[in-house]
Formats: C-alpha cells, sequence, structure tokens
C-alpha cells in the first residue's frame, strides 16, 4: 500500500486541534489527508523601501523592464539637451523594420528644412533635430554667413533660429530654435559599424522640396572630400541671388560645382548613390534601422558645368557625407560656439 505524502507538522496529532476537514473514524482518528506533490517553499517578501530610495528602485526596475530605448526616452523627458545615441537599436516599428517607407516615417520628423539669409543672397539647406529643445545640426556651408536663419519643421511650424556654433573645417554647424519644445530628436547611430552595400536613405528639402526622401547604398568609405572654409561662401539656391550655384568640392583631384577657393578642408566622407541635389545639405543618411549615420554634404550635379565627370542632366549617384561620429564628437565644441569659441 503506497502511503501519501503529508508535509511534517501540518496535521497535529490531537483531532480537536486538527482544521483537517472530514468525518472522524471510530476511535476518533481522522482519515488520512489525500497525497500532495512536494512545493518549493515561497521566497521571502522583500522588504519594501520608503522615500526617495523607493521610488528611485522602482524606476530603475521598469527601465530595465521595457528596455534602453524607453530608458533613453525617460532621460529625454528630463533633458532638454541630451543626445539621443544609439548605437545599432531599431527605432522603425517592428512592422516595417528594412522597408524605407518605416525609415521615412520614423525618421522624416527629425529633419528641417533650413533658410539662410545674408548679405550674398539666400541659401536653402537641411538640418537634424538632435534634441528636444531644438538643437539641429546643419552643414556650416548653409548657415555660413548668415544674418537670420529660419527652420520649418514637417509638421508646417516655422521657428527663428540662432547659430549656435560652427566648424569650417569639418563643414558642420549647430542652430537652435528659439520657443520651441518636444521636438522629436533623431536617434544618432554609428558610422564605424557601415560596410560598402549597405542600404541608406537620404531625407532633406532638395531645391526646396522639404521632406523628399530617396535611398541608394554606401559606394564607398572613407573618401577624401576637399571643400572651402571661407565665411563668406555659402550654397546659393532657391530664389536668391546666384540661384543656380552649387556648393563646390573637390574629389579624386578634381573640383566639382565650382571653384572651392584658396582656403579648404579635407574630411573622410561616406559615398553613397543614394539622390543628392542642392538643398540635401544638413540632411540625414540613414541606416535601415533608423538612425542617423551621416550628414549630407557634398554632390555632384554634372548639368551645373563643374571640371571634370559627365556633362549630362540629372543625378549620377555621387553624393558624399560626414559620418555621424565626426559629428558626436564634434557636439561638445559646437555647443561652446565651435573650435577656439568662434
Amino acid at each position: 500500500m503506497t502511503e501519501s505524502f503529508r508535509p511534517s507538522g501540518e496535521y497535529p496529532q490531537d483531532p480537536q486541534q486538527s482544521s483537517y476537514p472530514g468525518t472522524p473514524e471510530p476511535g476518533g482518528a481522522y482519515p488520512p489527508p489525500p497525497a500532495y506533490a512536494p512545493v518549493h517553499a515561497a521566497a521571502p517578501r522583500p522588504r519594501r523601501l520608503r522615500g526617495p530610495f523607493g521610488l528611485l528602485a522602482a524606476v530603475a526596475v521598469a527601465a530595465a523592464a521595457v528596455g534602453g530605448a524607453t530608458s533613453y526616452a525617460f532621460q529625454q523627458l528630463t533633458d532638454n539637451e541630451s543626445t539621443t545615441v544609439n548605437a545599432g537599436a531599431s527605432v522603425v516599428p517592428a512592422s516595417q523594420k528594412g522597408s524605407i517607407a518605416g525609415v521615412a516615417a520614423a525618421v522624416s520628423p527629425s529633419i528641417v528644412e533650413i533658410s539662410a539669409q545674408s548679405n550674398g543672397g539666400s541659401s536653402t539647406g537641411s538640418g537634424v533635430i538632435v534634441t528636444r529643445g531644438g538643437e539641429i545640426v546643419t552643414n556650416n556651408h548653409v548657415v555660413s554667413g548668415a544674418s537670420s536663419v529660419k527652420v520649418h519643421t514637417s509638421d508646417g511650424k516655422t521657428y527663428t533660429a540662432d547659430i549656435v556654433g560652427t566648424d569650417a573645417k569639418k563643414d558642420l554647424a549647430l542652430v537652435k530654435v528659439r520657443g520651441a519644445s518636444g521636438l522629436r530628436p533623431a536617434s544618432l547611430g554609428n558610422s564605424s559599424a557601415l560596410k560598402v552595400g549597405d542600404q541608406v536613405v537620404a531625407i532633406g528639402s532638395p531645391e526646396g522640396l522639404a521632406g523628399t526622401v530617396t535611398s541608394g547604398i554606401v559606394s564607398a568609405l572613407d573618401r577624401d572630400v576637399t571643400v572651402p572654409t571661407d565665411q563668406g561662401q555659402q550654397q546659393q539656391q532657391g530664389g536668391g541671388s546666384g540661384s543656380g550655384d552649387q556648393w563646390p568640392f573637390e574629389f579624386g583631384g578634381r573640383q566639382f560645382n565650382g571653384d572651392t577657393g584658396s582656403s579648404t578642408t579635407t574630411y573622410k566622407a561616406i559615398q553613397t548613390d543614394a539622390s543628392l541635389n542642392p538643398g540635401n545639405s544638413g540632411g540625414a543618411l540613414i541606416d535601415m534601422n533608423g538612425n542617423i549615420i551621416g550628414i549630407n554634404s557634398a554632390m555632384y550635379a554634372p548639368s551645373s558645368g563643374g571640371g571634370g565627370g559627365s556633362s549630362g542632366a540629372g543625378s549620377i549617384g555621387l553624393g558624399f557625407a560626414i559620418p555621424v561620429n565626426t559629428v558626436k564628437a564634434d557636439l561638445a565644441s559646437l555647443r561652446s560656439g565651435g573650435p577656439s569659441g568662434n
């Protein structure tokens, strides 16, 4: 006969004190209890922390439970000057991951059109929002020498912006809009992880057509691109004086889109065949996870009559972008005015 398992101490010998239900057998004894499978003892309940330490612990646990992306969102809500750095995680919804449409929908609200006015005329370019409080990265040549800067966001709003800092040697600039809050910052990826052949998306305002999306691949890496550093040499387009001129640059010993002048700088660039046109400058080159991996800065347009290359019309898929790792390394300097505080 198999004996029933009876946990030690669960059923007292005194039937008057027993809580086991049932009718006593003759002689006052209770029938044996039903068989039980052994179970693990319950873990001791942790002591609840009270006060601010308990609150901090609860926040930490919640952040860990939902992952790094949400914990960063919490940081963004509490710090308008925090920059979204996302080394590989996707910001595109899972249902649209890997699609150009998914990238465009996720990133377009973080891309702006920039209109700059100077004594030399007007210029139109693009920019990438990097903080909720309105910091925007663009090319130095988009805002160089500008007396006024306007920023147009994807929701149709227009803001006045101030130039915070410029770095002519890297062709980068940081502007900040006045009176804005709750803007959607882009996620800055890792350009060091790029490989030739990776698919990319470009978003900007070519020829003033805001929010234009094109796509292509990474054609090459570490290309030496030479651009002018002259403060007065702006990209002219969009109806201002000099309309039709395009941002000059050198590549492979040849000049494109005009004369680069005597004062130049050279940087390592990402080459892409995504269609770029005047006005894309300062806009985003994006990986398929929705992370910014470059700031579009130079493009060859054969219709401009620049030296070297084909004379045919239209995009020939020769564009360059400043790697986002260069941008991230330069942000602190730009926030303080740029190199030497200029």
